[in-house]
């Protein structure tokens, strides 16, 4: 549950302010300052009009009360001035409620087609979330490196002791001879054993895991897991540590 924090002041002293000058002026012409902010909140609204109703709506809540100081100082005071005080607080504070109940009519308003205008059948066939959708993996085509060989985005790569020397500058040290392709080459992969280098040519990052495999591509995507039977999961979704 969220803590109740205190306005800060900056926000509060123009509003103190305000109720401070209500208090002094005569209270037939502080109603009449309120009356035109209730005025002013209910005139057709536009951009500059929805920037300002929520300090038009403050004017009128913290106005309220010097309207009804000055009433009780005009009245004479006594408990006849404060009793009158608190009328006129029951029923402004109550017209105000009413006037923000009305303006706000539209947010609580469901919007047409939402799922409180359904019937039960409709709503129990309703989607509820995203479309799912099928993956299905490409399995790894591993093929051993050979001195030099194509490369899908065009041009050759060399494997020489342990590196990928790839024509576009990107070298790969310490790798399998082992190593396969993305469908369009984003990815390269290369495995000895237990190790296995996944590289995003994309964005130039690689990944070295120990103990994981490559299952195989959903599009350009490399999905992984760790031993024969286990949920195949994508790269993004393996704890940092293995990565």
């Amino acid at each position: 549950m969220a803590r109740w924090r205190p306005p800060e002041w900056h926000a509060v002293l123009p509003l103190l302010a305000w109720l401070a000058a209500l208090a002094l002026l005569p209270w037939w012409l502080g109603l009449a300052c309120l009356l035109a902010l209730a005025m002013a909140l209910l005139l057709p609204s536009g951009p500059s009009a929805a920037h300002h109703a929520p300090w038009l709506r403050r004017g009128l809540r913290w106005g309220l009360p010097g309207v009804l100081l000055a009433a009780q100082q005009a009245v004479g005071g006594g408990a006849l001035g404060w009793g009158a005080a608190l009328l006129g607080a029951l029923a402004g504070y109550t017209v105000i409620a009413g006037l923000e109940a009305w303006l706000d009519r539209d947010l609580r308003r469901a919007p047409p087609g939402s799922t409180s205008d359904m019937e039960w059948p409709e709503l129990a066939r309703a989607p509820i979330g995203p479309p799912a959708r099928i993956i299905e993996l490409r399995p790894p085509a591993w093929r051993t490196a050979e001195a030099g060989f194509a490369d899908p985005r065009g041009g050759t790569v060399q494997w020489r002791q342990g590196s990928y020397l790839f024509d576009d500058g990107l070298r790969l040290d310490d790798a399998g001879d082992q190593y396969d392709f993305s469908p369009a080459g984003r990815w390269f992969a290369a495995c000895h054993g237990r190790r296995l280098l996944l590289c995003d040519r994309h964005r130039q990052r690689c990944h070295r895991l120990r103990g994981w495999r490559l299952c195989g591509w959903d599009g350009e995507h490399p999905w992984l897991q760790r031993r024969d039977g286990d949920m195949p999961v994508p790269l993004g979704h393996i704890p940092s540590r293995w990565r």
